[in-house]
């Protein structure tokens, strides 16, 4: 096939803490059905790019079950299809290390150009444009960016074009530019460009943004061209932007519509029955997935397959993984719940006006979101206030938990 797609999809997701404690961030459920790879996967089967590499490193077991032979996204194929590659002797240090550890597997591949993706972001793209702009120009290289807010140019690499959509400079996470062109780490290369460059910058932490992509500019003056994406592009990597993100998919006006039946996002779904609504129950703005039972109320939150809301319990404003359960009168207010939750009766998680940031990690969890581990259970009649951590064995010795505790 003429594009060789590899997925970076090693990350470990720190600062989603608990949620990425036992699986990589592109592994990390969302929108109810999903993982955070389906839509980079669903990218590409759209785009007609079959022939794909995964690049996995940490906790890489949750996704290696999820992607199987790739079916879902129609990868299953004879002459072409998904490859996990895994590190053999030691880990990646960097992303352009990452690739140049599997060059081999690029080599043998018959493929004109190589796109390297990241398998950790949430946008809808067709890179089939990215491609004929690509070949039209004739680059070595071809960048997808987007337009960010001033504010926020020292979380990307930054880059100046000229009238072309040349790009004539190139920054990796400036402390200070007037620049608001970023790069989405969305690369093609000719693949020739992109072996040479791998071999001639010697590092052992290569990285794309920091080390390849300045030394084609500055160094080897190679034609490096900028193709600006227009659409909606999210990273969920924190907490806040992971919830916010969730909730706003329940809006009307959501800028990511699931429903488009011209680009459907694809997944690994798990055979649960239908939806199960009672006489009393009562949900708005909501995502309710396949086998969950609901008897309570449910207000602008998005529920993973099995979820189960028992009568009198109220869910407002949070995420819940798949076959957790709130029994009778809880309360669930601004929280996210791994896998296999359970909140016995009469409860309240995340409750009360203290927004004290978590202790322990202040600078993760700090605008009144509680997190609770997968398989984590609490008990009757407690109370849990806001940014919370609550871990899967946790030792309840009071019945209020205090805003900003982690408890172990």
């Amino acid at each position: 096939m003429e594009t060789l797609a590899l997925i970076l999809a090693g990350g470990k997701g720190s600062r989603l803490d608990l949620l990425s404690q036992k699986r990589s961030k592109p592994a990390v459920p969302f929108a109810g059905k999903y993982r955070i790879i389906d839509f980079t996967l669903s990218n590409c089967a759209q785009s007609g790019i079959y022939d794909i590499g995964i690049l996995t490193q940490y906790l890489p077991f949750s996704l290696n079950e999820h992607i199987g032979v790739g079916k879902p996204w129609d990868l299953d194929r004879r002459d072409s299809g998904v490859v996990l590659l895994h590190p053999h002797n030691q880990w990646y240090l960097g992303t352009a290390d990452a690739v140049l550890r599997n060059i081999e597997f690029v080599k043998r591949k018959n493929a004109k150009y190589v796109l390297i993706l990241s398998g950790d972001h949430i946008y809808k793209m067709d890179y089939r444009a990215m491609i004929e702009k690509h070949a039209k120009t004739n680059a070595d290289l071809t960048i997808a960016t987007i337009k960010v807010d001033p504010s926020e140019t020292n979380r990307f690499g930054m880059m100046e074009v000229d009238s072309n959509d040349s790009i004539i400079d190139f920054e990796e996470k400036p402390l200070k530019t007037n620049s608001t062109l970023a790069s989405m780490g969305i690369y093609l290369f000719n693949k020739q460009a992109l072996i040479d460059a791998l071999n001639e910058v010697v590092r052992p932490d290569l990285d794309f943004g920091k080390d390849i992509i300045p030394y084609l500019i500055k160094v080897k003056k190679s034609k490096v061209v900028s193709h600006t994406f227009e659409g909606y592009w999210q990273d969920v990597g924190t907490y806040d932007s992971y919830l916010e993100t969730s909730i706003a998919l329940t809006k009307s006006d959501t800028k990511l519509d699931l429903y488009d039946e011209e680009w459907k996002i694809y997944t690994r779904s798990e055979e649960k029955p239908p939806v199960k609504i009672g006489s009393k129950a009562k949900i708005e703005n909501s995502l309710i997935s396949n086998g969950c039972i609901i008897e309570g109320t449910v207000i602008n939150s998005v529920l993973s397959p099995g979820v189960i809301v028992e009568a009198g319990a109220i869910i407002e404003d949070s995420v819940i993984l798949n076959d957790s359960v709130i029994k009778k009168n809880s309360i669930i207010n601004k929280c996210i719940f791994d896998k296999k939750v359970v909140i016995e009766e009469n409860s309240k998680v995340g409750f009360g006006n203290d927004y004290t940031p978590n202790i322990e990690k202040p600078d993760v969890l700090f605008s009144g979101i509680t997190v609770l581990e997968k398989h984590s259970v609490v008990p009757k009649n407690m109370i849990i206030g806001r940014n919370v951590r609550i871990y899967k064995d946790a030792n309840f010795s009071n019945q209020v938990v205090k805003s900003g505790s982690s408890i172990k």
